[in-house]
C-alpha cells in the first residue's frame, strides 16, 4: 500500500513537471551546470596533479640527488680575465658517502661534458654521461636496442656508449644501431645501447637525462676526458676543474630518504669550505606535490560546488512560485483527505526529480569536457569515480536540502483558504 502511495506521487510530480516543459527545463540548468562544472574541474585538477607526480616519480621516490654548483664565492670572484674555478663534488665524496652511510642501497657518480659526436658525415653535440652500470638501476629507461653499461666496462675501461632515442635516430640514421663506431671528441667508442629518455624539469629539480646524451664508463671518461674544462663567455675564458657533476644516491627505505639527506649534507658541509653543492629530495618534492593536489581539488571543487548552491536556490524559488500557483489544488487534495506528509512528499519528489535529472545530465556534460579539454590543448584529465559520484550525491543532498522548505510551505496551507484562492 505505502509503496503504490509513494509510487502514486512520484508520478503526480512528474505529470505536473512535463505539464511545465520548459520551466522545469531552465530550473534544470542550474543544476547541470554546476554538476557538470564540478566534475570537469576535479578531472583537471587530478589529471594536473598526476602529471605532476609523474614528473617527480622520473626522479626516483628513494633517490637523492647532489649537485655541483658554484659557490656564491666562486660567482663572484669569475672575472674578465683567464682564471681556473675549482668547485663541487669530488671524487672523495663519493667514497666517503659508500663508506658512511648504510641506509644507501646504491650511489652512481656523474660527471657531466659537453661534446660533439661525429659519425661519417654526421655531426651534432651532445651531453656525455661518465657514470656507472648503478645510473641505470637508479634512473630506470627502457632499453630499446643492445644493453646499459656493466660494471666490466668500468673495471676494465671499455670505450663503449649508450645513447638516448633521440641522439640515435639523429646521428645513425640509415645505419645500424649497434656496433657502430662514433667519435665522440677525438675518442672513438663502439655503441652497445639505445635508451628511451626522460628529459624535462620538475620544479626546480632537472630530471637527470636530456634528449641526446652518450652514457660512457666514468673510468673512461676520466681518462679520456679529465677534470679540467674551459668554458668561453663574453671577454672571459673560464677554466673549470669539477671532478663530479652529480652523485645519484638510492635509500633501501622510503623512511630513510630525508634523514639520510641531511646526513650527507652535515657531512660535505665538514669537508666543502664554501657551499658548492645543492642536494634534491624527489620525496619531498612529491610530498609537496600531493598537498598542492589536495589543496588545488579543493579551490575548484568550493567554486564549482557555489554553481550547485546557484542552482539550488533555483530550485527553490520555482518550487515556491509552485506552491502558489497551485494552492487551490493544495486546498482541494487536503479537503479530499491528503495528508500534511504526502502533500510535503509531492513537492519534495519535484525537487528531487528536478536535481538529480539536472545531476545525471551535468555529469554527461562533465565527463565530455575533460575529454574536450584532453583533445584540443593535449593537457592530461583523469575521470575518477569519486569525481563522479560525489557532484550526483550533491545534486541529490541539494535537491532535498533546497525542496523542504518551498514542501513544508505547501503542507501548511490552510484547506479552507486554500478552496477560495483564485
Amino acid at each position: 500500500m505505502k509503496n503504490s502511495r509513494f509510487i502514486r506521487n512520484i508520478m503526480l510530480g512528474m505529470e505536473n513537471l512535463w505539464l511545465h516543459k520548459l520551466r522545469s527545463a531552465l530550473t534544470m540548468l542550474g543544476m547541470v551546470f554546476g554538476v557538470g562544472s564540478v566534475v570537469a574541474m576535479l578531472s583537471v585538477g587530478e589529471g594536473a596533479g598526476k602529471q605532476a607526480m609523474q614528473e617527480i616519480a622520473k626522479l626516483g621516490s628513494h633517490n637523492i640527488i647532489v649537485s655541483s654548483v658554484k659557490s656564491v664565492e666562486e660567482e663572484s670572484a669569475t672575472g674578465g680575465q683567464t682564471r681556473i674555478s675549482m668547485y663541487g663534488l669530488t671524487y672523495d665524496d663519493h667514497k666517503r658517502m659508500q663508506e658512511s652511510f648504510p641506509a644507501l642501497r646504491e650511489i652512481a657518480p656523474v660527471k657531466l661534458i659537453r661534446k660533439e659526436a661525429r659519425l661519417g658525415d654526421r655531426m651534432m653535440e651532445l651531453r656525455v654521461v661518465g657514470t656507472t652500470d648503478a645510473w641505470f638501476r637508479l634512473v630506470p629507461r627502457t632499453v630499446l636496442a643492445g644493453r646499459t653499461l656493466r660494471r666490466e666496462d668500468e673495471t676494465e675501461v671499455r670505450p663503449v656508449a649508450v645513447l638516448t632515442e633521440f641522439g640515435a635516430r639523429k646521428l645513425l640514421a640509415t645505419r645500424n644501431t649497434l656496433g657502430q663506431i662514433v667519435r665522440i671528441g677525438s675518442d672513438a667508442f663502439e655503441v652497445v645501447g639505445i635508451v628511451r629518455n626522460e628529459s624535462g624539469q620538475t620544479g626546480t629539480m632537472q630530471i637527470p637525462d636530456q634528449d641526446v646524451d652518450a652514457y660512457i664508463p666514468l673510468s673512461v671518461a676520466r681518462q679520456y676526458f679529465g677534470d679540467h674544462f674551459v668554458r668561453r663567455s663574453a671577454g672571459a675564458t673560464i677554466r673549470e676543474r669539477v671532478e663530479l657533476h652529480q652523485i645519484i644516491a638510492q635509500a633501501d627505505d622510503m623512511d630513510h630518504v630525508e634523514p639520510t639527506a641531511n646526513a650527507i649534507e652535515h657531512m660535505l658541509r665538514r669537508f666543502h669550505k664554501n657551499e658548492d653543492y645543492r642536494i634534491s629530495v624527489p620525496l619531498a618534492l612529491l610530498r609537496q606535490a600531493e598537498a598542492t593536489k589536495r589543496t588545488f581539488n579543493i579551490v575548484l571543487g568550493s567554486i564549482a560546488g557555489i554553481s550547485l548552491l546557484v542552482g539550488g536556490i533555483g530550485i527553490m524559488n520555482i518550487m515556491l512560485a509552485s506552491v502558489t500557483e497551485r494552492t487551490r489544488e493544495i486546498g482541494i487534495r487536503r479537503a479530499i483527505g491528503a495528508k500534511r506528509r504526502q502533500i510535503i512528499h509531492q513537492f519534495l519528489i519535484e525537487t528531487i526529480v528536478l536535481s538529480t535529472l539536472g545531476g545525471l545530465i551535468g555529469i554527461g556534460l562533465g565527463v565530455l569536457t575533460p575529454l574536450a579539454i584532453t583533445w584540443f590543448s593535449g593537457m592530461p584529465t583523469v575521470l575518477t569515480p569519486l569525481g563522479i559520484l560525489l557532484p550526483l550525491a550533491i545534486s541529490l543532498i541539494v535537491g532535498i536540502v533546497f525542496g523542504l522548505y518551498p514542501a513544508a510551505n505547501a503542507a501548511r496551507v490552510d484547506p479552507i483558504i486554500a478552496l477560495r484562492h483564485e
